[in-house]
């Protein structure tokens, strides 16, 4: 069924052909789709194209009705869910249907938006986006991706574009911000342009940082070499001392072999007088005393010296390595927990506050007066280290909580009192404030600069619970966990008023990510 609506539809509005017409290059197009294509600043004669191949058409063209596709259109729509059946098709499919944006323009037939013009603060379908292309009057115009909010790409202030890029304040504004408004006198670049010079500028961060590496791996690397090197000549110098040493040893012996021989046929002589003259007559044998080998000769306490200054410097590395980066993960949330007032985003790594009215009558009875949620993952044992990107909201609640805290089984249980119970550690900010809250006690942080990305460290074996400044990674408190219980993280991204505080909190994610341990290995 799939693969005969497809044949069906209109590549231009996506939707059913209306009065489908058949070009000679053989597309097939609603009559008043390719009509609206064709509608450019020429001569209504020409030139036609198809909007498919390109290919250019015969400016005498006269559309016509193809009957046998109209036909076929018919007997699908006919084999179609009637209304009554259509009314009681699932809850996802009337939401995936009230998410669509149609085109402004389509009003007898609404077809799909693609596209959303900023100029205009019009939403437009393939056709029109098309036109917007081709006639002289529009290709001014900003066209985008589609959005049902254009006004938020737009200056709150002066509902203009936002064109260029304050480069003091490092936010998008419109020309009257740089000309009459807040950010007058201040130096502004064109969006494009700053966002080329951000982008050079992280190249040069990554390729600085890229040769920064290469340097310490080229040190290290000539230490390692040094050091074998070392241990590689103290082993030749050693061996050939020891082989000098066993040439001596066997000389040595030697000769007390030939003193033995001699003594032993001495022994044996008969004749006297040779005996006495061979007696008294010869040069006594001067032998060297065999010596003892002095043990300290073949100490390798150069081998030793290598080992410990190999060991000096890994423990200046263990200062900075593995860094708290390296136990970064990303918990999925858990939207069980989540209050019926948020929304979770598809891959469970965004909360926000719900954008459409809920009916409190079908949703769940609230079993928390906080709007949190939950990571699916909890910690007992070991170090954990998490990033919630918060950006510019002005309100938001981030910390942990207990696993008997917040659990739809347990209704009796609120997290309402996170932080002000023995249970709950969190920040809290409010408009540029910071407090840290645990057990009815609350501490006001000194906090220099807007933090935009919260870290937070578990290390549960030395019962600390950390937050920082992910992104200059300054320690902004620590907690003392003493807890036996389960940790679950816990997001909450407080109530939106007037839309200022629509923003989503969202868990900082990495692709490649790696454990620790991979650096003993």
């Amino acid at each position: 069924m799939g693969t005969v609506e497809e044949a069906l539809k209109c590549p231009v509005c996506q939707d059913i052909f209306t009065d489908p017409v058949t070009l000679p290059c053989g597309h097939d197009f609603c009559l008043t789709c390719i009509q609206a294509v064709w509608e450019t600043d020429v001569s209504h004669n020409g030139p036609f194209f198809c909007p498919e191949c390109q290919i250019f058409l015969p400016s005498d063209l006269t559309l016509e009705i193809n009957t046998r596709l109209q036909n076929k259109v018919k007997d699908f729509t006919a084999n179609q869910p009637s209304a009554a059946e259509l009314q009681s098709t699932t809850s996802s499919r009337t939401t995936k249907s009230s998410s669509t944006i149609h085109c402004d323009h389509c009003i007898e037939t609404p077809t799909v938006a693609i596209r959303t013009c900023l100029t205009c603060d019009a939403s437009l379908c393939q056709a029109h986006a098309l036109l917007h292309q081709q006639r002289s009057a529009l290709r001014e115009h900003t066209v985008v991706e589609v959005t049902r909010d254009p006004l938020s790409l737009k200056c709150r202030e002066h509902r203009d574009e936002l064109k260029l890029f304050c480069m003091e304040e490092r936010v998008p504004v419109c020309c009257l911000c740089v000309l009459v408004g807040m950010h007058k006198n201040h130096k502004a670049s064109q969006l494009h342009e700053a966002c080329d010079d951000f982008k050079k500028s992280a190249a040069d961060f990554r390729e600085r940082v890229s040769d920064k590496y290469s340097r310490i791996r080229f040190v290290l690397n000539g230490d390692e070499r040094l050091m074998m090197q070392i241990i590689d000549a103290e082993e030749t110098y050693m061996t050939e001392w020891l082989e000098a040493q066993k040439a001596i040893m066997e000389a040595q012996i030697k000769e007390i072999d030939n003193l033995r021989a001699s003594s032993k046929s001495l022994l044996q002589e008969t004749n006297d007088l040779q005996f006495l003259q061979f007696f008294y007559c010869s040069d006594p044998l001067d032998l060297a005393p065999v010596q003892e080998v002095d043990r300290d000769l073949c100490d390798p306490e150069k081998l030793r010296t290598v080992e410990r200054l190999v060991d000096d410097l890994s423990v200046a590395l263990a200062q900075h390595f593995p860094r708290m980066w390296s136990y970064l993960s990303s918990p999925a949330l858990d939207s069980s927990t989540a209050h019926p007032k948020l929304e979770i985003s598809q891959d469970q790594k965004k909360v926000y506050w719900r954008r459409q009215p809920v009916d409190e009558a079908l949703s769940p009875q609230p079993y928390d007066s906080q709007y949190s949620v939950l990571a699916q993952e909890s910690f007992t044992t070991g170090r954990h280290y998490w990033e919630v990107i918060v950006q510019d909201k002005p309100y938001w609640l981030i910390g942990v909580t207990t696993g008997s805290v917040h659990k739809k089984d347990s209704p009796n249980q609120s997290s309402s009192s996170l932080g002000v119970n023995n249970t709950s550690w969190c920040i809290y900010h409010a408009d540029g404030q910071y407090l840290a809250c645990h057990d009815t006690q609350e501490k006001q942080l000194s906090v220099g600069k807007r933090v935009r990305k919260l870290g937070i460290m578990a290390n549960l074996q030395k019962g600390e619970l950390s937050f920082y400044d992910a992104d200059s990674m300054t320690l902004l408190h620590s907690f003392c966990v003493q807890c036996t219980a389960p940790l679950f993280p816990m997001l909450n991204p407080c109530i939106d008023v007037n839309g200022l505080n629509k923003h989503p909190l969202t868990l900082f994610l990495i692709e490649d990510s790696w454990s620790p341990q991979s650096l003993l290995d």
